[in-house]
């Protein structure tokens, strides 16, 4: 490995650490106090377990696949003491991830972008859980892969909302479309994708309003991008990505069933990360809606949105946490 190669792994795991630091800080010192003066894994335990998990974020059927589990290998190997928990609670972490058919990416550029001569993207999330940001961020990263990067400002009933796309594009240095506040969007959708094609961009990224009146209103507007995108590309949009604020959980869940109920959501990015101690939320979305993370948020600089890696989050939850 090159020397420019680990020192960009270094601070992606040092970011992804401090990231997650307030999530296991507060995780791991409840569960240290859970076992304390406790040899074995006994019901008291994963009853303690099952509180602390469900405070995290994770969320309650969630939390119940994971005590279920645990109880299985307790049942199994007849006696578990406390020190092993760690380890058996990243294993089952990691098992529900990859269950939930979350990719192994190294890179921003998806699979799904593979072998297409454009990769159209279509994001979706309300207002104020850093949607736009996100986009910028994302643009910036597959900049620097080395792709053409076009922007396209759908979102044409928010105040700002088309400015604050091309900021991020002249802060990012990629190109931008927009035919204006409160034009058609599936027009927007539909013109992004033809620019892109004739200017030989390899990914071209819509955003979308974060609101609409109703869920139908939501559903029909989608709907009408959808087609308006497919009919200027067969196949486009390639992914549906939603992104959601990481916390508070039963906000983000309920922006997700509202989503999901109106599109076929590909994918997610979790933004803020950092900023909240119930970084659970991460598992607990992904194993209630099927969705695989691609994206999360650590940090507010533009370098500070990563790709997601189930391994390395696991890891990086559990990184120097030992249950006494």
């Amino acid at each position: 490995m090159s020397f420019f190669k680990k020192f960009f792994t270094r601070n992606k795991e040092e970011d992804l650490n401090k990231g997650l630091e307030k999530t296991k800080t507060g995780f791991f010192s409840k569960i240290s106090r859970a076992v304390a003066g406790k040899a074995t894994v006994d019901v008291e335990v994963l009853d303690e377990l099952e509180n602390i998990l469900i405070s995290s974020d994770v969320g309650l059927d969630t939390t119940v696949k994971i005590i279920e589990r645990i109880e299985a290998r307790v049942a199994r190997d007849k006696y578990i003491n406390t020190k092993e928990l760690n380890s058996i609670l990243r294993d089952e972490i990691v098992q529900l991830l990859s269950e939930n058919e979350t990719e192994e990416m190294g890179q921003f550029t998806p699979p799904s972008a593979q072998d297409k001569p454009l990769y159209v993207l279509l994001v979706v999330g309300v207002n104020g859980v850093g949607k736009t940001t996100t986009i910028g961020k994302l643009a910036h990263q597959l900049q620097n892969e080395g792709k053409k990067v076009v922007l396209g400002a759908a979102d044409t009933f928010r105040a700002a909302a088309v400015d604050q796309l091309e900021i991020w594009s002249k802060r990012v240095g990629c190109d931008f479309f927009s035919k204006g506040m409160n034009t058609d969007p599936a027009a927007v959708a539909y013109e992004t994708v033809q620019y892109a094609l004739q200017n030989d961009c390899d990914v071209a990224i819509i955003d979308t309003a974060g609101r609409l009146h109703t869920k139908i209103n939501l559903m029909n507007e989608l709907s009408k991008i959808r087609r308006s995108a497919n009919k200027r590309l067969e196949g486009a949009p390639h992914d549906v990505l939603l992104v959601l604020d990481a916390s508070p959980r039963q906000t983000a869940i309920e922006q997700a069933k509202h989503f999901t109920a109106a599109t076929d959501v590909s994918c997610l990015a979790l933004t803020k990360l950092d900023g909240t101690a119930k970084g659970g939320v991460a598992i607990g979305i992904s194993d209630q809606f099927k969705i695989p993370i691609r994206y999360i948020g650590v940090g507010e600089e533009i370098d500070k949105l990563q790709v997601f890696n189930k391994i390395a989050f696991v890891e990086s939850l559990f990184n120097g946490a030992q249950l006494k």
